[in-house]
């Protein structure tokens, strides 16, 4: 059985069918997400904070993603797979492709997200030449939360929302065959996803974007401590986690995730 391909996400959009995506870190979870309809799975380098327990995601290694993706993988036939080069396995074009190489030949993802705006375009150039595909991700970058002061919204001001768009742009330009918006405003956010003809994917960005993901455990309640504004809990509505998860799928596709309360 072959996996879900960027061919089919675009032909998703143009018809403004919305996106399911959720992040999983093993087999068990990403067999569920892809029994409830899950088309994207992404191993997030979110594993940091909700799996090994760490404060940030910036101690995740090259070797951690790898290991989870390849769990990921085995646990699914159809979902299209999407990992996280993690903190400062990018830091040069050299370096972006020999560490998604290794997310791609031995983890088995079918692309590669890496977060900043214009900065990295030339990254992207690069690794989409050689047959990566790549995610980019702007808005709140939790790689650079130290740089950030924090979990904050991005792109608030005319001036930062702007900017954002103008990076989006350049992105695909460069290469980029998605793009995910992380807390951004929603009326930036459906500027963005206009503006591009390469699917959005938003988490905290409003219900305009062609497609949703959130962190599995937070849209399951599990996640120690407050619970983002943006997520829901969907196991409280519904008892179950296999029902939880087909939920989300439910209310991704008919708009009635995210409501007004969990944007910006």
């Amino acid at each position: 059985m072959s996996r879900l391909s960027l061919t089919a996400l675009r032909k998703m959009k143009a018809a403004q069918e919305k996106i399911a995506v959720l992040t999983a870190y093993d087999a068990s979870f990403s067999h569920a997400l892809e029994e409830a309809g899950v088309e994207v799975i992404l191993i997030g380098d979110s594993l940091g904070m909700v799996v090994q327990g760490q404060e940030s995601t910036v101690p995740v290694t090259v070797d951690d993603m790898v290991y989870h993706t390849a769990n990921v993988v085995r646990g699914s036939e159809k979902a299209f797979i999407v990992a996280d080069l993690p903190f400062m396995s990018y830091a040069n074009p050299g370096q972006a492709i020999a560490n998604a190489a290794r997310l791609m030949a031995e983890g088995g993802a079918q692309m590669v997200k890496l977060e900043g705006g214009a900065i990295i375009a030339d990254t992207i150039a690069e690794l989409t030449a050689r047959g990566i595909p790549v995610c980019a991700h702007l808005g709140l970058l939790p790689q650079s939360v130290h740089r950030l002061g924090g979990y904050i919204v991005q792109g608030r001001e005319k001036e930062a929302a702007d900017e954002l768009l103008a990076d989006a742009l350049k992105l695909e330009q460069a290469g980029a065959d998605m793009l995910v918006l992380e807390c951004v405003p929603a009326t930036l956010a459906a500027r963005v996803t206009q503006a591009l003809s390469i699917p959005v994917i938003g988490i905290g960005a409003g219900k305009d974007c062609d497609g949703q993901v959130l962190v599995v455990y937070d849209m399951l309640g599990l996640t120690p401590g407050r619970r983002p504004r943006f997520s829901h809990d969907f196991l409280a509505d519904t008892g179950a986690i296999q029902a939880a998860i087909s939920k989300y799928v439910q209310d991704v596709k008919s708009g009635d995730f995210p409501t007004p309360e969990q944007q910006f």
